[in-house]
């Protein structure tokens, strides 16, 4: 009997080193660049080796954006990826965000719209719509004067703005009930 609890509490504390692992490592994966900290002695050419491991191209899909075909926005990076059904990036691009935004998560293209005015009043084209945050719609969309500027911040708008070649190529993509997964 001893020998059997004595196997027992030797895989319990084997599982449990490896989940603390593992998380250790999901946690350094996903910690910010600015608590990475230099390693012991802080010499600097160490510093600059524990880093750039960590660099990563900005344009490049980020981890975790779901699977299949899909719309990626990332809220800290202004980017978007167009995403295809092999998981392979289609495109992506920078966009311009405006002072209402949507929260992390899971969405669908909720309707569409080839031109309208925009709630800045600008006259916009490809719109394409996935949530609504206070009542306002949120949603892609390009100037069609070309602009990129971001609203006025007195304005409450959920307009994410791209140029008009990537609104042609979302308004194409991103169909009604395509998926749109937001992430900061």
């Amino acid at each position: 009997m001893a020998g059997s609890s004595s196997a027992c509490v030797a895989g319990l504390t084997a599982a449990a080193l490896a989940t603390v692992g593992f998380l250790a490592w999901q946690a350094a994966e996903n910690a910010p660049e600015r608590l990475a900290g230099a390693p012991a002695g802080g010499d600097a050419a160490g510093a600059a080796a524990v880093r750039a491991p960590r660099e990563r191209d900005p344009a490049a899909l980020p981890a975790r954006s779901g699977t299949g075909r899909r719309v990626v926005y990332s809220l800290g990076g202004d980017r978007v990826w167009l995403v295809g059904s092999d998981g392979e990036v289609v495109r992506t691009f920078r966009v311009y965000p405006g002072t209402v935004e949507p929260g992390p998560g899971g969405y669908r293209v909720t309707s569409r719209a080839v031109a309208v005015t925009g709630t800045d009043g600008a006259p916009v084209e490809h719109v394409v719509r996935f949530t609504s945050v206070d009542g306002l719609a949120v949603g892609f969309s390009a100037a069609v004067s070309g602009s990129t500027e971001p609203p006025l911040r007195t304005l409450r708008t959920g307009a994410i703005r791209e140029t008009r070649e990537d609104g042609a190529v979302m308004w194409d993509f991103a169909t009604i009930r395509q998926r749109v997964v937001v992430i900061r």
